[in-house]
């Protein structure tokens, strides 16, 4: 089965530019099945093209005779969904812990927020909005930004991928309708900006673990592998397109596939055949922390500052204007950054929101806690002051809880932005 999809794998060139292109533009997607022979045996394969608008009436619009989605197939496969249709859980979180590092995850990620932003004048829209520099991207290319208040308080990081016809951005889920209510406000009159929310009619998975690259070669995606952080290609699997691009959301390493709901299903049967191990929110959540990256309503609050929360890589300190560029040139300028985020390393289970002290003095506030592996470590992220945010001190968490400054991953692959005009 694995095989036969694989077959239906192809890259899109030149026409296909954009999840859904044929919708977006005013036509209809057609799937046509041509039945191949090999050997004694016979396979489908699917091939996608654009009809037009004149054409739709050729369609039949009865019930198909299987309504089954992607949370169907994973709750009939075991996964436990949420009310609001989140996959919590596959009662594998210590296995899929492990696969992160030593082997390959997949992680349904469709409640997190998809925007469409469209229009001649979206790349310097977002450019304005945002504190990445979005007039030196092309086509293909991606990266974070980070949405901040006029203060440069953070709101929350989205990944952006620059698109042909459109710039799409990933958000988080508590975020996203806020996200798109902020940009609409500041859309003026003579703009050509056009804000869309197409989470629901998309579907997004990311692919992580040391392994990821030996599944890409074998879907015959290779040629995403070492390309840099962000990079995107559009492909047609099994006939519906997907966008793939470099980076897992959690990390610079895995990848990210955006995809219509009607090939959801074969990709993440697909990638389970090839060896990846389902992975829930609820474990992705201990990763998140474990690894170090910020989360609204956690470390991405009004109560912290871009630079703070140690986001240097989404920066850029040369583009000009844009919102929250005085107060983050005035930090640096005068050295104004007072505390920033760090991991720990807890003896007990502490409770976020708890105070940090260090020597006996109030030195930050908790901010995210998770157990380890078989709930034999404790973790933690906070923001501590910069005298005694020293890896390897150690501090007090609430009443007694002893912890020990650490570095994480997605932290300590931050740096400041390059002085270089184009960055």
């Amino acid at each position: 089965m694995a095989m036969m999809r694989m077959a239906g794998l192809s890259h899109i060139t030149n026409t296909a530019t954009a999840l859904l292109p044929c919708l977006c533009s005013g036509t209809i997607l057609r799937r046509r099945s041509l039945r191949l022979r090999n050997g004694g045996s016979r396979e489908r394969k699917f091939q996608l093209r654009c009809v037009s608008a004149s054409d739709s009436l050729q369609f039949d619009f009865s019930p198909p005779p299987i309504d089954h989605d992607l949370l169907d197939t994973i709750s009939v496969s075991g996964g436990k969904v949420s009310e609001d249709g989140v996959v919590e859980s596959f009662d594998n979180d210590d296995e899929a812990l492990d696969a992160f590092d030593n082997g390959v995850v997949v992680v349904d990620l469709s409640h997190f927020g998809r925007i469409r932003v469209s229009g001649d004048d979206r790349a310097h829209f977002l450019h304005n909005q945002t504190t990445a520099n979005f007039e030196c991207l092309n086509e293909g290319q991606g990266c974070d930004t980070v949405f901040v208040t006029p203060t440069a308080r953070t709101i929350d990081i989205a990944r952006a991928w620059i698109m042909k016809n459109a710039i799409m951005l990933m958000v988080s889920p508590t975020t996203c309708q806020s996200i798109i209510e902020m940009l609409n406000k500041y859309i003026f009159f003579a703009d050509k900006v056009e804000i869309k929310d197409i989470t629901k009619q998309t579907c997004l998975f990311a692919l992580a673990g040391p392994k990821s690259n030996q599944i890409m070669s074998k879907l015959n995606l290779g040629d995403l592998i070492g390309q840099p952080y962000g990079t995107h290609k559009h492909y047609s699997f099994d006939g519906m397109p997907i966008t793939v691009g470099v980076g897992s959301l959690i990390s610079e390493e895995g990848f990210t596939m955006l995809m219509s709901p009607g090939g959801a299903i074969s990709v993440w049967k697909t990638l389970l055949a090839e060896g990846a191990i389902p992975m829930g929110s609820v474990a992705w959540e201990k990763l998140r922390i474990i690894q170090g990256r910020p989360a609204p309503e956690r470390e991405l609050s009004k109560e912290f500052n871009v630079l703070e929360a140690g986001l240097w890589n989404s920066i850029s300190l040369n583009k000009g204007c844009y919102k929250g560029q005085e107060t983050i040139a005035r930090l640096i300028t005068y050295d104004g950054i007072k505390q920033k985020l760090c991991g720990l390393d807890l003896s007990a289970p502490a409770e976020p929101g708890s105070t940090i002290t260090f020597d006996g003095k109030k030195v930050g506030k908790l901010t995210s806690y998770t157990r380890g592996r078989n709930g034999s470590s404790h973790f933690g992220l906070g923001y501590i002051k910069k005298q005694a945010a020293v890896i390897g001190n150690t501090v007090t968490i609430g009443e007694d809880i002893s912890g020990i400054v650490s570095e994480v991953p997605y932290l300590s692959r931050q740096h400041p932005p390059s002085t270089n005009p184009s960055s």
